[in-house]
C-alpha cells in the first residue's frame, strides 16, 4: 500500500508539472499573438499616416498606394476607409469614393467627416438631392467641429440648382460661424451677382481678397463684379492682378481678353 500511494503521488506530480507547462505555453502563445497584433496595427497605422501625408501634399496616386497597403492590414478602420474615399475623390473617381465613404459609415455610423465627404462625392456626380441629404445630416450633428463646411456646401448645391435665395441663406449661416470662411465669402458673392446684389457681392469679395490676397480666382470674380457695377478701372486692375498672380493659367488668359 505504501508503494501504491507513493506511485499515485508521483503520477500526480507529473500531471501537475505537465499542466503547468501547458498553461505556460498557452500564456506565451497568447502573449506572442497579442504582441503580433499590436505590431501589425502599429505598422498599418504608420502606413495610413504616410498615405495621409501624401494626400495633404496632393500626391494622390502615391497616397492611394499606401492606403491600399494599410487596408490589407486593417480593413475595418473607419478613418482609413474615409482616407481611401478622399484619394479616389481627388482622383476624380467618385463611384469608388462613395463606396469607401459608405464603408466608413458602416464601420462607424456617427463618423461625420465621412458623411460630409460622401456629400462631396455626390456633388461631383451632380446628384444634388443625395448631396443635400448627407449635408443636412451633418449639420444636425451638434458635435461636429466645423459646421460651416456642410452649410457652405449646401450653399453650393442650391446655387447649382439655381435656388439662389436658399443658397445665400446657407452661405450666411456658414459665415455666422466663421466670418472669414473664404469658401463661403466666394460662394455668396457669386450668388449675390445672380440676384442683382452686385454691391453686396463686391463687399464679400473684397473681404475674401483681404484674407487670401494670392487667390487668382477671387481677384477674377472681384473683377467681374466691378465690371457688372461699371467700375471699369477697378475691374481692369483686378484682371491684371489675376495675370500677375498666375500668368500661365487659363484664368489669366480669360482676364486679359
Amino acid at each position: 500500500l505504501p508503494t501504491k500511494r507513493a506511485n499515485e503521488v508521483k503520477n500526480m506530480k507529473k500531471i501537475l508539472v505537465v499542466g503547468a507547462g501547458c498553461i505556460l505555453m498557452t500564456g506565451l502563445l497568447l502573449s506572442c499573438t497579442t504582441q503580433n497584433l499590436a505590431e501589425k496595427k502599429a505598422q498599418a497605422e504608420a502606413t495610413r499616416n504616410l498615405g495621409e501625408a501624401y494626400l495633404r501634399q496632393g500626391k494622390y496616386r502615391i497616397a492611394l498606394m499606401q492606403l491600399k497597403k494599410a487596408e490589407e492590414m486593417i480593413p475595418s478602420d473607419h478613418i482609413l476607409q474615409d482616407d481611401l474615399g478622399l484619394a479616389y475623390l481627388y482622383l476624380k473617381e467618385p463611384d469608388q469614393a462613395i463606396r469607401h465613404f459608405k464603408r466608413a459609415l458602416e464601420i462607424k455610423s456617427n463618423y461625420t467627416p465621412a458623411r460630409n465627404n460622401l456629400g462631396n462625392a455626390y456633388v461631383e456626380k451632380k446628384e444634388w438631392d443625395k448631396a443635400i441629404e448627407q449635408y443636412k445630416m451633418v449639420t444636425s450633428d451638434l458635435l461636429y467641429g466645423t459646421p460651416q463646411f456642410p452649410l457652405s456646401n449646401l450653399g453650393v448645391v442650391y446655387y447649382e440648382l439655381k435656388e439662389y435665395e436658399l443658397s445665400a441663406q446657407y452661405y450666411l449661416k456658414a459665415l455666422d460661424i466663421n466670418p472669414e470662411f473664404v469658401q463661403a465669402l466666394y460662394g455668396i458673392a457669386k450668388t449675390y451677382m445672380e440676384i442683382d446684389r452686385v454691391p453686396d457681392a463686391i463687399v464679400k469679395l473684397q473681404t475674401a481678397v483681404g484674407i487670401s490676397p494670392d487667390s487668382a480666382v477671387l481677384h477674377f470674380e472681384l473683377a467681374r463684379a466691378y465690371a457688372l457695377d461699371r467700375q471699369y478701372t477697378k475691374a481692369l486692375n483686378a484682371y491684371h492682378k489675376v495675370a500677375e498672380i498666375n500668368p500661365s493659367s487659363t484664368l489669366a488668359d480669360r482676364a486679359l481678353i
